[in-house]
């Protein structure tokens, strides 16, 4: 029961800290974000995200790394959209950065992997 309360606690903290956006969804340019994205975490961790039929603000993203293969449809806002656990933040031309939320399956602990991504 501990364990839970842990999890919900560090979620708690982890959701009070982000700040709602105010801005309206609106359409994006496609040519800034399909293609595929690679780039390696701090441990020599890589990591594969493919963004394809952009229309408006949605998209269909898979995020690949290890043995993790997430396949989801986005909302794109704010020049950033989530895949599960994963956040990419558009921040340049051909660039943005990745943050990842990892839970260490021995202890429990959460932490965040954030690396920068190049569209290839």
């Amino acid at each position: 029961m501990a364990d839970l309360w842990n999890i919900i606690s560090a979620n708690y903290k982890t959701v009070g800290m982000t700040v709602p956006s105010k801005t309206p969804y609106v359409a994006v340019d496609p040519n800034l974000y399909e293609g595929s994205w690679t780039g390696k975490y701090a441990d020599q961790k890589t990591f594969k995200i493919t963004v394809s039929n952009v229309t408006g603000f949605r998209a269909k993203v898979q995020y690949q790394s290890g043995g993790t293969n997430k396949y989801q449809e986005v909302l794109i806002k704010d020049n950033a959209f989530r895949v599960g656990d994963t956040k990419f933040t558009l921040t340049g031309n051909n660039t943005a950065l990745i943050k990842n939320v990892v839970t260490d399956g021995a202890s429990g602990q959460t932490y965040l992997d954030q690396a920068y991504a190049k569209r290839s």
